[in-house]
């Protein structure tokens, strides 16, 4: 893997086993960091950062496809990326693909 990926290159980012259903991960795809989430039997990748104060979502707590951000409460549906708040706030999303048991993210 190289150290800058072109646009449109999935990545792979983690395996299968590393994130349990129900569970958020801060994983690293080229430069970026995203927080990656399995929910609804998928697996779903989002900006790390989360729009109010920068807050780390990959350390979020998730419930359903609710990612809350462990900061200040901020709430997003990760499949979308949408605020729970205020749909018009919505964070950055990743396409997501598993093969032979690695999670990779187009970045």
């Amino acid at each position: 893997m190289s150290p800058r990926m072109s646009d449109g290159m999935f990545v792979t980012v983690a395996r299968v086993e590393d994130v349990p259903q129900g569970s958020v991960r801060t994983v690293r795809a080229g430069d970026e960091e995203i927080a990656l989430a399995h929910c609804d039997a998928g697996f779903y990748a989002t900006q790390h950062a989360c729009i109010h104060l920068k807050g780390p979502l990959g350390e979020g707590h998730l419930e359903g496809c609710l990612l809350t951000c462990p900061w200040h409460g901020w709430q997003y549906d990760v499949r979308t990326g949408e605020n729970d708040f205020d749909l018009a706030i919505k964070l950055r999303t990743y396409d997501v693909q598993v093969e032979d048991g690695e999670i990779r993210v187009r970045i």
